[in-house]
Order: structure tokens, then C-alpha cells, then sequence
């Protein structure tokens, strides 16, 4: 398979090929979730960053 490119072991072979294929899968993940929409905040989410702020005010 890639012995033209001096790889002959079928292991290191496969693990191009999954290191690619991962990659891959990555970019396709990423392009069908690209413009996905807003993620609602929760209270708890609002309540935690208002706190959040006064306490590095504070510092």
C-alpha cells in the first residue's frame, strides 16, 4: 500500500491511514456543525458569570 513511499510494515501503514482518516472525519465534523445556531444559556450559566465578574472586580 505505501511501500512506493518506503513504508512496507502493514502496522505503520494503518496508522497513516487512521491518522488521515481522523483528520479527515475532523474537517467534516466541523464544516456540518459550522453554522449550527446559538446554544441557549441557562440561569444557572447567567447567575455563575455575573459572579464570576464580581469576584475578578474584587481582585
Amino acid at each position: 500500500m505505501l511501500a512506493m513511499l518506503g513504508i512496507e510494515d502493514k502496522y505503520v501503514s494503518l496508522a497513516y491511514l487512521l491518522c488521515i482518516l481522523s483528520a479527515a472525519l475532523c474537517v467534516i465534523y466541523g464544516l456540518i456543525n459550522w453554522n449550527r445556531g446559538e446554544v441557549e444559556v441557562s440561569k444557572e450559566d447567567l447567575e455563575w458569570a455575573k459572579e464570576e465578574k464580581k469576584v475578578e472586580e474584587e481582585l
